[in-house]
């Protein structure tokens, strides 16, 4: 799998299985499951750097409709409703695409934006909040 070394493969096929049919699909408990939400930033970028597929430093509309595919072959694509509510969830300058600047810091990191985290860490501490994008836009700007 293409997130050996950042993902645990029993976690991803759970997370497949749990948005296996059309329209089922939700960011939120995707990450949950698959266990990225509760990764440092240096793996959130590297599963950035994966899902962006042609290496543009942004994760552009046709790489999130293959986006399941990224973490397994064979993986339904996104339907387009799914698709565009995922971009529009870390859109964040609405131009259409999710860009991996600041990562440095998982407060600030677009890709955790996106995937709408339930926990944010915040160096050894983790402060656990229903909504995140409203602290991490003001975090981060």
């Amino acid at each position: 799998m293409a997130f050996k070394g950042v993902l645990d493969d029993a976690k991803i096929t759970a997370a497949l299985e749990e948005c296996k049919k059309p329209e089922s699909f939700c960011h939120k408990k995707f990450f949950g499951t698959c266990g990225l939400s509760a990764k440092s930033p240096a793996d959130v970028k590297a599963a950035f750097d994966i899902i962006d597929q042609d290496k543009s430093g942004f994760i552009e509309e046709d790489e999130l409709k293959l986006f399941l595919q990224t973490f397994k072959a064979g993986a339904r694509s996104l339907t387009d409703t799914e698709t565009k509510n995922l971009l529009k969830a870390g859109d964040t300058d609405n131009d259409g695409k999710i860009g991996a600047d600041g990562m440095s810091s998982p407060t600030c990191c677009r890709v955790v934006r996106a995937l709408c985290v339930f926990s944010i860490g915040m160096g050894r501490y983790h402060f656990f909040v229903s909504d995140p994008i409203p602290i991490l836009l003001s975090i981060c700007r």
